[in-house]
């Protein structure tokens, strides 16, 4: 008699296939809500229009795409992920669609402005945070690092395939390739994204099998979001990782992402190669990204928070030293530090929503990241302000410093055991 043994391999868990469509949906998302600025000249050489009147449309998309978050969180409790970000996908198709037809400013403002907004608003960070808390108890910082460097990822894709469409075949391929990009993901989301564990008969990785099953939220999406904000507005907590993410906004997206280029500039260095730098930074921001939500799983988040904006703080405050006409080493040794650290805050405020607000997190984290985006809008102003009243921008950057140094204070106050 002859005995056989069979190994069975264990089963990828679910949480993972989740995840993946995350990131896609995540990775689309950020280039499609980067995409107007590669449209800026076609539209200007075609309709006549000015800058400042395309520039509206995209800074209506900047703040919706940060003050929809917390509705955003609110409609995936009420309604789940899949057809909130189903919805958001048809709205970035619809937006980016029917932008080959308009005829009017006010349509572009409408279409890449609001519509492009509001959907891809649905699918950001929040829906991150989201994905993270309800599918993994094990792993949770490096999936959170993961789904925030697809954004990085999705503007590295996109924006060098849309800018070559706009300069060649024209912005209305680019726009179209949009549409077909979101519509083409809408089917792997609506089969393959799950709401939560218990829908598919499992639980989140890493949880107790006998923990109690989560109940999808009753409350109207819009009211749960606004009372999320004032109980989250009545403890300190909120208030230092409010004031640290929007230093973190406007030290990012609002000051170098908006500025660097034309601050090169101004110090003879081409703005090719200036732009050249930013997609560097943007590379390595995906590794640092994921480096720092391996850590939130290891690390006190508060003190990764306050690593990461005083050493940014110092680094702003060397930079305007290293203005040159050409790329020099230590020019470059910044590119790559400030890369690292870029969206590295990420991961940790994530946790620290999780862990002080409990199944409120992810919607106060949506609050929090529209913190972020008004601190970028803030800073854009306020820098090119600054040059044009002093011809540099040397106070931006050092202001910029000093603010981080302020964040720095804000994480290690952040008290994380209870809401205090």
């Amino acid at each position: 008699m002859t005995l056989s043994t069979t190994t069975e391999r264990p089963r990828l868990h679910r949480a993972w296939f989740v995840a993946a469509v995350a990131f896609v949906a995540i990775l689309g998302a950020a280039g499609f809500r980067a995409t107007p600025g590669v449209l800026i000249t076609p539209l200007q050489d075609e309709f006549g229009w000015s800058k400042g009147t395309i520039s509206l449309a995209v800074s209506i998309n900047l703040v919706l795409y940060g003050l929809t978050a917390p509705f955003a969180a609110a409609l995936m409790d009420r309604f789940g992920m899949r057809r909130v970000v189903s919805f958001a996908l048809l709205l970035v198709a619809a937006g980016s669609g029917l932008t080959t037809l308009m005829t009017a400013s006010w349509q572009l403002q409408l279409l890449w402005g609001v519509l492009v907004g509001l959907g891809t608003g649905s699918m950001a960070l929040v829906f991150a945070a989201t994905v993270t808390d309800r599918w993994f108890v094990r792993h949770r910082g490096l999936v959170m690092g993961v789904l925030t460097a697809a954004g990085a990822t999705g503007q590295l894709i996109f924006l060098p395939v849309l800018a070559h469409l706009a300069q060649g075949p024209g912005w209305r391929v680019a726009s179209l390739t949009v549409a077909g990009a979101a519509l083409a993901v809408v089917p792997f989301v609506w089969w393959l994204l799950r709401d939560r564990p218990e829908d598919v008969g499992t639980t989140a990785l890493g949880a107790d099998p006998e923990a109690p099953r989560t109940i999808p939220a009753a409350t109207n999406a819009a009211v749960r979001a606004l009372s999320v904000l004032r109980s989250a507005a009545r403890t300190r907590p909120f208030w230092f990782l409010a004031g640290g993410f929007a230093i973190c906004g406007a030290s990012t997206n609002g000051l170098v992402s908006t500025h660097f280029i034309p601050a090169a500039h101004d110090h003879g260095m081409a703005e090719p190669a200036a732009a050249g730098l930013l997609a560097v930074i943007g590379i390595f921001d995906i590794v640092g990204t994921v480096a720092s939500g391996w850590l939130s799983d290891k690390v006190d988040p508060r003190m990764l928070l306050a690593v990461y904006y005083g050493l940014r703080g110092l680094s702003l405050m060397v930079l305007p030293s290293l203005f040159a006409a050409t790329t020099e080493p230590s020019m470059l040794i910044f590119i790559v530090f400030y890369g690292l650290d870029w969206v590295a805050t990420v991961p940790p405020t994530v946790a620290l929503c999780r862990s002080i607000y409990g199944s409120d997190g992810a919607v106060v984290f949506g609050w929090v990241f529209g913190s972020h985006q008004v601190g970028a809008a803030i800073a854009a102003v306020a820098a090119g302000v600054t040059r044009d009243q002093l011809g540099v921008y040397d106070l931006a950057w050092y202001g910029a410093g000093l603010l981080c140094l302020v964040a720095t204070a804000m994480s290690l106050a952040i008290r994380h055991a209870g809401k205090r």
